[in-house]
């Protein structure tokens, strides 16, 4: 059976919006690092730093934006305020001044804090709670994340690298404009009226004022710190930890304290803590997994032989290009994967969800044993074959399809529904701590011998696979019959 056969027809809306949602930002990533290396003359060790500073707080703000949505504006409102902060966030990206730049970096991380928890909240919002079509549905809906991640580093890294860096800037935003007009044209029809209110609704407004005015304190004081305007000799990088720690666990109390349908029963206690579970074991993943913008681009650019010759003619391949093979491969792989779950389900056989979560981590980790290879092959002999990293990112690519898909549904699943959207933002808080630590990470790739650099993931992924595998009967226990 096809896997978009009897979808709803709203799902195609969401599944085109976000394509071009996210044409915008991986167009966006596939040229940030390089544009800081080659146009801004940031060192490496500051333009990771920067680069898991902005990967991390876009991951950060959807718990905002989840609460906002949940308790004030429905999540339907709150997609349009996003996309609108990101197209601006894009367009401003295309102006080559420094303080442009980084009022760029905080449009789009607000934007996205806005977006992206609600959109896939409202993905949910199209089944009922047992439906068989959700894993699916969440798996087409995917599979339009990728197809906008495939074009958008071909488009923006070839008017990026080729033509000029704010061209490749300016497509990414012009793809935003397009999204967020697909959105505003068809949501009434094919939505009816699903998310439009708060689920929660609560009328004190102190609680989103006060935590807005906080973040974008927050994100201004670092602005200027990597601007070079020293508020203090520096921000310790425990302050980030800090901040998502109290924002998480404030928005949590907010929720408890002031919604009357708040009290959980004792087996949403158990399934909201998988989801925490779940959450810290995708932290390690995504830390490694996101090396594809920050220290696998460096090693495209720098040890990787990206001349093709074709009938005499010679043309190198701008390094942007290899951020295309992982959602090119996804596009490909997903229906496979879809069926292959719902074949082993039919045999009884399907893997839960958090034996899928320790696959995905131990596919990772191959992905990295190849690029450990590759750093040796260099050293020995010079700029490797484009197979390497081709290799890497087919690996990385069966782990996410492990990995992704499947905790975006699980979470739509286990949550409370007067918690989706915060729930759903809780997930994406994983990936704030990933890209934190691993742009950290990825500014020691300079200062470290590169074979040992990719140890690091590699033995970092494997150990988490084997310690979630050992636990996986307990929190089969706690989901309560939801695979």
């Amino acid at each position: 059976m096809s896997i978009h056969k009897n979808q709803p027809k709203g799902l195609f809306l969401l599944f085109f919006v976000e394509m071009w949602e996210r044409f915008s930002y991986y167009g966006m990533r596939a040229l940030l690092v390089l544009y800081m290396i080659k146009f801004l003359q940031f060192s490496t060790e500051k333009s990771g730093q920067i680069y898991g500073w902005y990967t991390g707080m876009v991951y950060l703000t959807p718990l905002i934006g989840g609460y906002i949505a949940d308790r004030y504006l429905g999540q339907r409102k709150a997609i349009v305020i996003g996309g609108i902060l990101m197209a601006l966030g894009h367009f401003t990206m295309a102006f080559p001044a420094l303080p442009f730049f980084f009022s760029a970096l905080i449009l789009l991380i607000l934007g996205n804090g806005f977006f992206k928890p609600n959109i896939s909240t409202v993905v949910g919002s199209l089944y009922e709670q047992n439906d068989p079509r959700r894993d699916a549905g969440f798996t087409i809906f995917y599979m339009g994340i990728n197809l906008g991640a495939f074009f958008s580093p071909l488009v923006c890294s070839t008017l990026g690298e080729k033509v000029g860096w704010h061209w490749g800037f300016g497509a990414a935003g012009i793809g935003m404009v397009i999204g967020l007009s697909m959105y505003l044209w068809g949501n009434k029809t094919f939505l009816g009226d699903k998310c439009i209110k708060p689920s929660n609704p609560s009328k004190n407004y102190y609680p989103p004022i006060i935590i807005l005015s906080v973040i974008i304190t927050f994100l201004v004081l670092s602005a200027f710190q990597f601007s070079g305007y020293k508020i203090k000799e520096s921000i310790p990088n425990y302050v980030y930890w800090i901040i998502a720690i109290i924002v998480l666990f404030g928005l949590i109390y907010a929720y408890l304290s002031n919604s009357k349908n708040s009290t959980l029963t004792k087996i949403e206690k158990q399934r909201i803590a998988v989801i925490f579970i779940m959450v810290f074991f995708s932290i390690f993943f995504w830390a490694a997994f996101e090396q594809a913008g920050s220290s696998l681009t460096l090693f495209a650019d720098r040890e990787t032989n990206r001349i093709i010759n074709i009938f005499g003619f010679s043309w190198e391949m701008p390094a942007g290009y290899f951020q295309s093979l992982n959602p090119l491969l996804i596009f490909i792989l997903a229906p496979f994967f879809s069926k292959l779950w719902v074949k082993l389900g039919e045999m009884g056989k399907e893997p839960s969800s958090p034996a899928k979560f320790s696959m995905g981590l131990a596919l990772l980790g191959v992905g990295f044993v190849i690029m450990i290879i590759a750093a040796k092959v260099y050293q020995a002999s010079g700029p490797v074959s484009i197979l390497w990293l081709c290799g890497a990112y087919f690996f990385h690519t069966l782990g996410e399809l492990c990995l992704s898909p499947v905790g975006l549904s699980l979470v739509t699943k286990l949550a409370p529904a007067q918690f989706a959207s915060l729930m759903m933002g809780v997930w994406f808080l994983s990936s704030f701590a990933a890209n934190f630590v691993g742009g950290y990470f990825a500014g020691n790739y300079d200062a470290m011998d590169h074979s040992k650099f990719f140890l690091i993931p590699t033995t970092t992924a494997f150990l988490s696979a084997i310690l979630l595998i050992i636990i996986t009967p307990k929190l089969r226990k706690w989901m309560h019959g939801i695979h």
